[in-house]
């Protein structure tokens, strides 16, 4: 099993920038297809990036892409989720979640698709 930990979350003026890192225990995360996803108050969970396995397939939420950025540092074995540009509706619980990859190259949309969460960090945009 991976244990996950979030941490970075913060209070953040619009335009601003954070950077979220999602640290695992157990198990090296080059073993595991990854995700973030966030959820805001009365919303349901969201995904808002995911890569594969391999690390070479990513994706994006619309409401981010060009301006968040997944990547993992596997000597930290670390995910990071780079937050640039940030917006008032950017406001939420952000999670960082890992599960066995069928192949190096799939991507997981869906939260019922992970296996391993963290606890969370709160991420406010203040406009």
């Amino acid at each position: 099993q991976v244990q996950l930990v979030e941490s970075g979350g913060g209070l953040v003026q619009a335009g601003g920038s954070l950077r979220l890192s999602c640290a695992a225990s157990g198990r090296t995360l080059s073993r595991y297809a990854m995700g973030w996803f966030r959820q805001a108050p009365g919303k349901e969970r969201e995904s808002v990036a995911a890569m594969s396995q391999s690390g070479g397939r990513l994706y994006y939420a619309a409401s981010v892409k060009g301006r968040f950025t997944i990547s993992r540092d596997n000597a930290k074995n670390t995910v990071y989720l780079q937050m640039n540009s940030l917006k008032a509706e950017d406001t939420a619980v952000y999670y960082c979640s890992a599960r066995s990859a069928a192949n190096l190259v799939s991507l997981y949309l869906r939260d019922y698709e992970y296996d391993y969460w963290g606890q969370g960090t709160q991420v406010t945009v203040s406009s």
